[in-house]
């Protein structure tokens, strides 16, 4: 399957970013949210990253204009209709993504492949809102998406492997790095071993062993991580990674995955990381 018109629902800080990817890849791409207020956001901050590139010369303001001259914002799920392969990156809100899906599925042609960038969810409960759950699939991108090379490729139930070659072929042509699951994995790969080692750091320093800024430093140093636990926790969001977690341990059934109540407090309190200016480190 050749992809020519990529269309990605939500435009937060992974939908945007898949978009600027895709247009930087010479895509056609349409992003839509839920209204003009977000988009606006969302359009100013693709502009200002590639504005900054521009400054430091890593591309030209033609490149810039040509990158974004390809990504039509919109509202609404209508255009969705004239696309070939579709990407939600919305909240991880299980009923909303089932709602997206089901308005996608009668708006799509049959062949159109609907992927969703989910963390932690059943991509074949996503899945069962639709009519085709065979060309649903998971496609989970890293932040930044523009730069993190890994893409998860997750399998529904009854993910065929045509879907499965298709995305992963996409996935290529957008210059980045697939890997594939066996079979549905909630939180795929990365972010079910990360999440026992962010729970763990979370734990030893709510147990007042270390503080965050030493407990990073020693993670970085002795075990090679390129950011520490404590502030890739802050990046990600406290209330974003209490979700994942509460997720995978009512999924899974597993200790390991149970919150730590120090991020429960955190979040109760509104100290939800780097975006709310406030987490483990204060910014």
């Amino acid at each position: 399957m050749d992809v020519k018109k990529p269309f990605v629902v939500g435009a937060g800080i992974m939908g945007a970013g898949i978009a600027q990817l895709c247009a930087q890849k010479g895509y056609d791409v349409t992003v839509t949210d839920i209204s003009d207020e977000i988009i606006d956001k969302a359009r100013g901050k693709v502009i200002k990253g590639l504005q900054r590139r521009v400054e430091k010369g890593k591309i030209s303001q033609e490149d810039m204009d040509s990158v974004l001259s390809r990504i039509y914002w919109v509202t609404g799920l209508e255009l969705a209709a004239d696309s070939d392969f579709v990407i939600e990156a919305v909240l991880e809100n299980m009923d909303l993504k089932k709602e997206i899906f089901q308005k996608l599925d009668s708006l799509c042609s049959a062949d159109t492949i609907m992927a969703s960038n989910t963390t932690a969810l059943s991509v074949s409960e996503i899945a069962s809102a639709t009519s085709r759950p065979e060309k649903i699939i998971g496609m989970h991108f890293f932040n930044p998406a523009v730069i993190m090379k890994l893409v998860e490729i997750i399998r529904g139930e009854q993910t065929t492997d045509e879907t499965v070659e298709a995305t992963k072929e996409f996935a290529e042509k957008l210059g980045k790095v697939p890997v594939v699951t066996f079979k549905e994995a909630p939180a795929g790969i990365v972010s079910r071993v990360l999440a026992g080692l962010l729970n763990e750091a979370a734990v030893v320093y709510a147990d007042g062993i270390a503080s965050p800024e030493d407990i990073d430093e020693a993670m970085k140093l002795g075990a090679g991580l390129p950011m520490g636990p404590l502030a890739l926790i802050d990046m990600i969001g406290l209330d974003i990674h209490l979700a994942k977690m509460e997720t995978l341990y009512n999924k899974l059934n597993d200790e390991r995955y149970k919150p730590p109540d120090i991020i429960k407090q955190m979040v109760a309190e509104g100290k939800l990381g780097k975006k709310s200016g406030e987490g483990f480190y204060k910014y």
